[in-house]
């Protein structure tokens, strides 16, 4: 009867154990997940596993807010075309508008980039004042904003990351120094006349200041008048048709731009005049069309200022991305151009 006993203590005791194995396996899940639940650490390994799987399919695609002056030059064409194929060539889901040259267009374009939660905003201002509120908006938001081609005048520089683009001012300066130095030995007056660039932009209140600076050590150089063209052929046609009504006496014309400086030789040459002879032209740009007629004798010198900024603003966006500082200002590298160099230079222009 001992023996009989202990056997079936012994097999009741396999069974119990049996059953508290498998139910361990359950209840053991349980308590797992009860654990967890208190110290969160399944939910932190499914977090990780998710980030790592992210970063392996490769980098966010990047959304970038551009706001365009608008198209007022074959200048501008261009400078649009680089930054639309450059923003494609790096993957860059772009969001493009165009101001149609009014600063109220921009600011409200900004405004949509930042309710659209952009990863970044560029823009070239129309104008250079009144930004620091729609600026401090994109800041406020945690939307990094880049400058091209123009600055703005505003004293907190935090509010954007850098601004790339050309130097206005040395622009005006190797303007004004061809024509000092064409003209160090006169003896009579060398009366100007200026086509300016829209009123209050910077490359017009730059490309004034940098030439008048270097005329100034002669005296004999004097503008004798100076209205804005708002870098256009027609309006530059205009202004140059009222300067020649004017002034009968003119020398030289100063234009901030090529398209101006396009106008103005048709007036020039409907009043019966040669341009490039009669009166001497001086432009900035270097655009293909001015080339041409550098090319062609009808301007004298040009001043480049290049449009194809795309490259330097995409690898500027990634870089801002990413977190990574940049310089403050990044300025693009140009040449000047005689009648001469223009024509040999024209034929592998790609702008």
């Amino acid at each position: 009867m001992k023996v009989k006993k202990r056997w079936g203590l012994a097999i009741t005791l396999a069974v119990m154990v049996s059953i508290v194995t498998a139910c361990g396996g359950n209840n053991g899940g349980n308590n797992a997940n009860n654990t967890a639940n208190a110290t969160n650490k399944p939910a932190e390994t499914t977090a990780v596993k998710e980030e790592t799987s992210g970063d392996t399919t490769g980098t966010k695609k990047i959304t970038l807010g551009f706001s365009q002056v608008g198209a007022e030059s074959g200048w501008r064409t261009a400078n649009t075309i680089s930054i639309q194929d450059s923003a494609k060539e790096v993957g860059f889901d772009l969001k493009f508008s165009d101001a149609q040259q009014k600063q109220e267009n921009q600011i409200k374009a900004i405004r949509s980039f930042i309710q659209q939660k952009v990863d970044a905003i560029a823009f070239s201002p129309v104008v250079e004042s009144g930004w620091d509120t729609v600026l401090k908006e994109a800041k406020d938001a945690g939307i990094p904003v880049i400058l091209t081609d123009r600055a703005v005048d505003s004293a907190d520089t935090s509010l954007y990351k850098t601004f790339i683009g050309s130097d206005f001012i040395e622009e005006g300066k190797k303007a004004g120094q061809w024509l000092a130095d064409q003209y160090k030995d006169t003896q009579e007056d060398v009366n100007i006349v200026e086509l300016q660039g829209t009123t209050g932009s910077a490359p017009a209140n730059d490309r004034k200041a940098g030439f008048q600076e270097i005329i100034a050590s002669n005296p004999k150089l004097k503008v004798i008048a100076s209205q804005t063209g708002d870098f256009t052929r027609a309006k530059g046609k205009e202004v140059m048709q009222a300067f020649l009504k004017a002034h009968k006496d003119i020398d030289v014309l100063y234009a901030h731009n090529d398209d101006m400086a396009l106008g103005a030789i048709q007036a020039i040459e409907a009043a019966g005049l040669v341009p490039g002879k009669d009166i001497i032209i001086i432009s900035v740009d270097a655009v293909k069309d001015g080339m041409q007629a550098a090319a062609d004798g009808k301007i004298n010198f040009i001043v480049e200022c290049n449009p194809l900024l795309g490259p330097q603003l995409m690898e500027a966006v990634q870089a801002v991305v990413d977190g990574k500082e940049i310089d403050a200002r990044i300025v693009t590298k140009e040449s000047t151009f005689t009648s001469e160099q223009a024509k040999e230079a024209l034929p592998s222009r790609q702008y």
